[in-house]
């Protein structure tokens, strides 16, 4: 059994309007040229997700969610399901991310619940763990 290939996943964050696409363009580019030893990914906000998915469809890079609901349907607004982003092109997810767990509150309960919603979608899950910005100035962190 082969080890599996580090992923390289960069997190675009609230980042990237329509035409932030021409730097996904040129990142394939790059990469397709001269494959690297770890697996690929961008993960643009989610109103890119489609439009990015279809511009690297034959490209090795990877399209990622920053985000979603662990309910597959139901009232809540604003909020994606992992069901809407695998429909969208996305073929993984972050989840967990320090940004979301203090500003939104959410638990390792939560995030738990999030990466079963991902797998139940065909979604692989990129779940974060780690310090918070602050520790990590702090010196709190273990590097």
């Amino acid at each position: 059994m082969t080890a599996p290939r580090p992923l390289i996943a960069g997190n675009w964050k609230m980042h990237g309007l329509e035409t932030s696409l021409a730097e996904a363009r040129a990142l394939a580019a790059g990469v397709d040229a001269k494959p690297p030893a770890a697996r690929v990914a961008l993960c643009p906000p989610a109103t890119l997700i489609h439009r990015m998915a279809g511009l690297l469809a034959g490209s090795t890079i990877l399209v990622g969610a920053q985000d979603c609901r662990a309910e597959p349907a139901g009232a809540f607004t604003g909020d994606l399901s992992a069901e809407m982003l695998a429909d969208a092109g996305a073929r993984l997810v972050i989840l967990g991310h320090s940004e979301r767990r203090a500003g939104h509150g959410e638990s390792d309960t939560a995030v738990a619940a999030k990466v079963a919603a991902a797998l139940r979608a065909g979604l692989e899950p990129i779940v974060c763990v780690g310090e918070t910005l602050e520790q990590r100035r702090a010196g709190a962190a273990l590097t």
